[in-house]
Formats: C-alpha cells, sequence, structure tokens
C-alpha cells in the first residue's frame, strides 16, 4: 500500500510537471514541444508533429477567417489552394489566385477532393463541418494530414489572436508570431485602459435581425467583451451566454430607447439599406437619433476584411469602437473596419 501511494504521488507530481509545459491559448487550445516534436491540442482533436513534419511549406487552406493569420506571418507564399477565393479579400491572394499560384479546389458546398489529392499538400486547414466528415477521412487516408482549428469558437479577442502562435509554430513563423502577438496584446491592454478611463459610457445595442429574430450576442460573446473593453454598456452584458441569444424586436425594442450607439449592424452601406431589409428598425430611438456602425468599412461584392484580418487584429476592431463611444481618445483615427452609417 506504501508503495502504491508513493507511485500515485509520483505520477501526479509528474503529470503536474508535464501540464507546465502546455502553453494554454485558451480553455480549448494549447501547445507544447518536445524532444518528439511538437504537439497541440484543439477542441477534441489532438495533434503530435516530428520534426520531420515542420514547418508546413505546401497548405491548403479551406476557410477565409484563417487567411488573416497566414497573411499577417507573411506566410501567403505557402498557400497552394484555397476554397471559394471569392471570399478571400486579400489582395494579395487574389492576385496569386489570379496568377495561377494558388489554385481553387471548389467550395464548402463541394470540395474537389481530386485536386486536393494531386496537388499533395504537407496539411490542409479547415474549420470542422461535420457534414464533411467522408471527406476528410477520404484526405487522411491519402496521407493528407488535415488540421482542424475553429478559431471562430474563441470568445476572448485576444485569444482568438493568439492562434497566431499555433500558425507560427506549423509554418516556421513562430518568432514573427510571437512578436506580432506581444505587440497586438500590448496595444490592446493599452487602448482598453485609456478606455477605462473615459468619463462616459454608452449604451450600446449590437448585431441585426434575420427574419423575426434578432439574434444579440451573448454577454460572454467577444462582441459584448470589445464593447465593454472599450468603455460601453452593452444592454446583455449581464448575460451569461457565450453564443447568441434570439429575441423578439419587441424584447429588444423594450431594452432600446437609452441606447445611443448601435454596433454590428451587418455590412450594410447606409440607413436607407438597413431599413430596407426590416421597416421595423425605423421605430427605434437610435435609428433616428443616435449613431448606426456597421463593419462594412472594407470589404467586396462578396469578401470583408473584418471576418479575415479583424479576426487577427484585435488591436485595431477595439480602437475602433473606442473611437465610436469616445472620439476625443484617437482625435486622429480613421476607424479601419466600422463604418457610420448616414
Amino acid at each position: 500500500m506504501l508503495f502504491a501511494f508513493l507511485l500515485l504521488i509520483s505520477c501526479k507530481r509528474e503529470q503536474k510537471i508535464t501540464s507546465q509545459n502546455w502553453q494554454i491559448l485558451s480553455e480549448r487550445t494549447r501547445y507544447n514541444e518536445d524532444a518528439s516534436g511538437f504537439h497541440l491540442k484543439t477542441g477534441k482533436f489532438e495533434y503530435n508533429f516530428s520534426e520531420q513534419d515542420l514547418p508546413f511549406k505546401k497548405i491548403i487552406v479551406l476557410n477565409a477567417s484563417m487567411i488573416g493569420f497566414i497573411s499577417e506571418l507573411n506566410a501567403e507564399n505557402q498557400i497552394i489552394a484555397v476554397s471559394s477565393p471569392e471570399y478571400i479579400f486579400s489582395q494579395k491572394i487574389q492576385d496569386m489566385v489570379k496568377s495561377g499560384k494558388i489554385q481553387n479546389v471548389g467550395s464548402d458546398q463541394k470540395y474537389d477532393v481530386e485536386k486536393i489529392i494531386s496537388l499533395k499538400p504537407d496539411a490542409v486547414f479547415t474549420n470542422h463541418i461535420p457534414n464533411f466528415e467522408n471527406t476528410y477521412e477520404l484526405l487522411k487516408s491519402n496521407g493528407i494530414k488535415v488540421i482542424f482549428l475553429d478559431e471562430y469558437l474563441e470568445q476572448k479577442p485576444l485569444e482568438k489572436t493568439s492562434y497566431l502562435k499555433v500558425f507560427g509554430k506549423l509554418l516556421g513563423k513562430d518568432q514573427l508570431a510571437e512578436k506580432r502577438y506581444k505587440e497586438i496584446e500590448g496595444d490592446y491592454s493599452k487602448y482598453s485602459k485609456q478606455a477605462a478611463a473615459a468619463a462616459t459610457k454608452p449604451n450600446v445595442l449590437a448585431n441585426e435581425m434575420y427574419g423575426n429574430i434578432w439574434y444579440m450576442p451573448g454577454g460572454k460573446t467577444s462582441v459584448a467583451q470589445y464593447i465593454a473593453d472599450a468603455g460601453g454598456n452593452y444592454i446583455l452584458h449581464q448575460n451569461t451566454e457565450d453564443k447568441a441569444v434570439a429575441m423578439s424586436f419587441e424584447e429588444v425594442y423594450s431594452k432600446s430607447d437609452s441606447i445611443s450607439f448601435w454596433m454590428n449592424a451587418g455590412n450594410h452601406l447606409s440607413k436607407k439599406e438597413l431599413a430596407q431589409t426590416n421597416p421595423l428598425y425605423a421605430k427605434l430611438k437610435v435609428f433616428s437619433m443616435g449613431k448606426i456602425y456597421a463593419y462594412s468599412n472594407k470589404q467586396t461584392s462578396t469578401a470583408n476584411d473584418f471576418f479575415e484580418s479583424g479576426v487577427v487584429r484585435s488591436d485595431l476592431v477595439l480602437k475602433d469602437y473606442i473611437k465610436v463611444f469616445h472620439p476625443e481618445l484617437f482625435p486622429g483615427y480613421q476607424l479601419t473596419y466600422f463604418k457610420e452609417l448616414q
């Protein structure tokens, strides 16, 4: 019994020491390195890469939201194919697609599996979509590494930005990734401290309706976090959901009388266009007397940089929010992603 007890204590100590070696990015994602290689845990997925596996030099990216991380690391030349290029905002990627340096391998409706296999990528990066499980298994059976990085599930802005470190490790850009993350983190912290000292704290509404439902960000979502860090008072800040909360127009209307700002009002370009999607909006006091901002400042007819570089540049997204709520803090700054609707 004494031997068993000592063995148990030894194992616990070993586990504790091992766990300290993991770099924790969020509750769902962490990684470490040891003599056997690079180890990544994200969500329900685990990956182990040897020194011979990395860095990946030929990758395929199936989700536009991941392009922002790769662009931030100047690693576009390591991309050999993408899906749905029309939804990618990066002009550099667009030019590479047009020149044939980057191939088109279909869309999230139907990937060109034969083409993906023929390109012999070192890895395929994608969000996990259950309906494509057979496709993933087919790629894996042909020796292709399929890496699921569901960064969109992260609800803390800097934790989402921290996926830069994962891409850095996998693409041989780890020093640049660490440098850029520290810079973004430092600016985010500096901006949030400035906003915390502001004299006012305006009431804020967010998102828009789809059909008869207004999908308001829950109080634990990234939108709620941005509003709080920017010195705003989000009307659902006491909510504990980390996903959208379905509300009727009447429910939103009952909370909207003191609203000064309406944020994340889709990708619309004007109040008229916004009202055409739902005439009920005109009944809101903020529609006529407040200010409305959409994430439409950097977009094409099919792509929006808010969902690309904005995924990485949490510092600039926060700066936009602060500029809206407290313009006196950044008098010379022009909004990066948001646009006021007139």
